[in-house]
């Protein structure tokens, strides 16, 4: 499923600087193929990122069968990482959400 994320005003929205957060927060191969980041880690057999329209675009795979500490790392190392890329906090990104669907 792909999830779309809108940036803080004053986050570029470079697709580069996108990736510098996405190997802080994930230590894995980083692979970049017709403008999407690639990775497979922890909980996730693959996450990939790109840049569209000025939202940052995330689809995501999990692995079944993943331990219990290796899904709550990934989940933090994921929630770090949008919140680093964005700007936005998961309490943000939530009201920003709901406010979306309203508005819908």
């Amino acid at each position: 499923m792909i999830q779309e994320y809108s940036f803080k005003r004053g986050f570029s929205q470079d697709i580069a600087r996108v990736g510098e957060v996405l190997k802080k927060n994930f230590p894995a191969e980083v692979k970049e193929e017709n403008g999407k980041l690639t990775l497979s880690y922890g909980a996730f057999s693959r996450l990939a990122v790109w840049v569209d329209k000025k939202k940052m675009c995330v689809d995501s795979e999990s692995g079944k069968g993943a331990a219990d500490d290796v899904i709550l790392d990934t989940n933090r190392r994921y929630r770090v990482f949008l919140e680093e890329a964005t700007g936005y906090t998961a309490k943000e990104r939530l009201a920003k959400a709901k406010k979306d669907v309203q508005g819908a």
